[in-house]
């Protein structure tokens, strides 16, 4: 069996508003159709009206990935801006009302929104998934999905971007989290050690009727249903379109370390849940700015300090992908702070100018707008 491609392919949910007064907007179904002819399948509505999600096609390495998001954001930032409205991308409206809003174009969403009951009040979420593709070899994809929830913590910390929720500061780098975990089959994944034993678990609720496929599996990490990849769906979406490529080339290189490890007959540990649910609460609460427990030494220590250990192990592997730069660029984020700091600081700095509580969000977002736009006309890095 040849190894692994490990191509790249990432999706990202935006918030529509209103580029004056930053409010939540519907989609208009003709700024729907209008973006499907500029970008085709690569744009799609998603479960809130006031929300929109793009995905990328499938790029060979984080350059394709680049150019191609670059692209996509651009376009359909222009299609908005032409009818008044803008593109943020963080994972919670600051004070916007989900039950305001209506679901999403398509009797899909009403379904979904049937499914869960009281829970999609609350449901008004965007994230990011990123696909790593392993190929038709399933049984690696188990193996290496055993291993990389160890992982997950650190891709959300550095994802963090929905402090606000209904106007308050939450004192969690990602909400979001709090809101999409009511949901069910979400969270991180089961201990799984065969792929026979995922298709048999998942089969049983397709044959009982309860899901159509394993599509509605929901985990923080999950094999695709419909691509041969490993999809890590923890992540915030992330305002910095750079930052959003710095985290997909950090789960790329995982995965390739984890299989370098197996072709040389090694393994990650794979570690109790129950202690991987600590790490992951605590990047929820405190982002980059916390400590993680090393799970090796049994003790909390700085993220940023835990992050550059397991840079320098994938470094080899990053070196091989060609995302050496992006991956470096994940330190740059635990050391200057993620969106939901950022977020805070500019928040914070109206407050301070004397703005009122709801101005100051105002201003948070416009900036988080303008931060959208960095980088997509040329999808060149910056220097």
């Amino acid at each position: 069996m040849s190894d692994p491609a490990f191509s790249l392919g990432i999706e990202e949910e935006y918030l529509v508003v209103d580029k004056t007064t930053m409010d939540l907007a519907a989609v208009p179904d003709e700024m729907l159709r209008a973006a499907k002819k500029r970008l085709g399948d690569h744009v799609s509505p998603e479960f809130r009206d006031c929300q929109i999600e793009i995905g990328t096609s499938v790029a060979a390495d984080i350059a394709e990935a680049r150019a191609d998001l670059a692209h996509l954001r651009g376009g359909l930032a222009e299609v908005a801006d032409d009818r008044g409205l803008a593109l943020v991308a963080v994972s919670c409206h600051p004070w916007g009302d989900p039950e305001s809003q209506g679901t999403g174009h398509g009797a899909r969403y009403d379904k979904i929104a049937e499914d869960i009951g009281g829970i999609a009040r609350r449901l008004m979420t965007c994230g990011m998934h990123v696909h790593v593709g392993l190929g038709e070899d399933h049984e690696l994809r188990t193996d290496l999905m055993a291993q990389a929830t160890y992982f997950l913590p650190f891709v959300l910390a550095l994802s963090a971007s929905s402090p606000y929720w209904r106007g308050e500061d939450t004192r969690l780098s990602s909400w979001r989290l709090n809101i999409f975990d009511q949901c069910p089959r979400s969270g991180l994944p089961p201990r799984i050690d065969s792929w026979a034993e995922y298709r048999k678990m998942t089969g049983a609720l397709v044959e009982a009727g309860i899901i159509e496929d394993a599509s509605k599996i929901w985990w923080d990490l999950r094999p695709s249903e419909a691509w041969p990849t490993l999809e890590t769906r923890i992540a915030d979406v992330m305002p910095r379109m750079e930052e959003a490529l710095s985290v997909a080339a950090f789960v790329q290189c995982v995965m390739r370390m984890l299989w370098r490890l197996k072709t040389e007959n090694k393994r990650w540990r794979v570690y109790d849940r129950f202690l991987i649910e600590e790490n992951r609460w605590r990047a929820q609460r405190y982002g980059t700015e916390g400590t993680l427990l090393d799970l090796g030494r049994n003790e909390l220590r700085p993220m940023e300090e835990l992050l550059g250990e397991l840079e320098e192990m994938m470094e080899p592997d990053a070196q091989a992908l060609g995302c050496l730069d992006e991956l470096r660029g994940t330190r740059r984020i635990a050391h200057q702070g993620s969106s939901a700091t950022r977020q805070r600081r500019v928040y914070d700095a109206a407050i301070s100018n004397g703005a009122e509580p709801r101005e100051a969000l105002r201003e948070m977002l416009r900036g988080v707008s303008r931060e959208f736009l960095e980088g997509v006309e040329s999808g060149v890095s910056p220097k």
